[in-house]
């Protein structure tokens, strides 16, 4: 656990973006399902109210810190992580890599047609990219056997599970025996992000760890979500030293 920070009981790698998609790389190597998991804040929190969340976070190959109250809280714990490693720009490093090679890989989420749109328009930025489905995240708990097949069936390396958490973690919690993909990442709204449906901060933003206060600016209706920021910050500072010496 020396490479990974306690906050609040759930195990965070201490990685960089490069560095995460690193270990994607390598992944692929072996003969298995990893999961990648990639919670801010507000879903650590939700881990510390509900202990069998915290333990499908903590069974992931890979957690990594998708926003800045992760890194303070890392650094308040004295493990300080360097950087923030949002599952968006770990998706898009990979995709660096994986373009122009065999890895192959499948989008499932969204709304109708969302999917879609994101292979479109990353098959702008990325065209030697082999993209092998798509699949809305709309469906029913008795088509979940069906999805599992069609991502089988087109021989996915790579699978974007982007239902939004917990349901993308709860969802690859029931499916990964049965998943034949090497890694499946949990990437909530990347997808949009990538067909053009949702538009991410500005770079000054993510830069400066505000991206929060951008989408407060965006959708006022955020503010009551944007109470669990200090809510975890308050908990952390009180609480989290007792987590990080178990």
């Amino acid at each position: 656990m020396k490479d990974k920070v306690n906050i609040l009981g759930v195990y965070v790698d201490m990685v960089n973006i490069p560095q995460a998609a690193d270990r994607i790389i390598r992944f692929f190597d072996e003969d298995r399902l990893h999961k990648v998991y990639t919670p801010n804040s507000e879903i650590i929190m939700a881990a510390y109210k509900d202990e069998s969340f915290k333990d499908l976070l903590n069974s992931a190959d890979l957690l990594t810190a998708d926003g800045i109250g992760v890194v303070y809280a890392s650094k308040i714990l004295g493990k300080p992580i360097n950087e923030r490693a949002a599952g968006f720009d770990i998706a898009c490093e990979v995709l660096d890599r994986i373009n122009g090679t065999s890895r192959k890989l499948f989008l499932f989420g969204g709304k109708p047609g969302v999917a879609e749109l994101a292979r479109d328009n990353l098959l702008k930025k990325y065209p030697a990219l082999n993209i092998v489905g798509c699949r809305n995240g709309y469906f029913k708990p008795e088509e979940e056997p069906e999805i599992v097949k069609e991502i089988n069936d087109s021989g996915a390396d790579l699978v974007f599970v982007c239902l939004g958490a917990p349901k993308q973690e709860q969802w690859l919690d029931r499916n990964s025996d049965a998943l034949k993909a090497r890694v499946a990442m949990g990437i909530g709204g990347s997808l949009d992000v990538f067909a053009g449906t949702a538009e991410r901060a500005p770079k000054f933003f993510c830069d400066h760890g505000i991206e929060w206060l951008y989408r407060l600016i965006k959708q006022p209706s955020r503010a009551g979500r944007m109470l669990a920021l200090p809510k975890f910050g308050l908990t952390v500072l009180f609480k989290g030293k007792k987590y990080s010496q178990d």
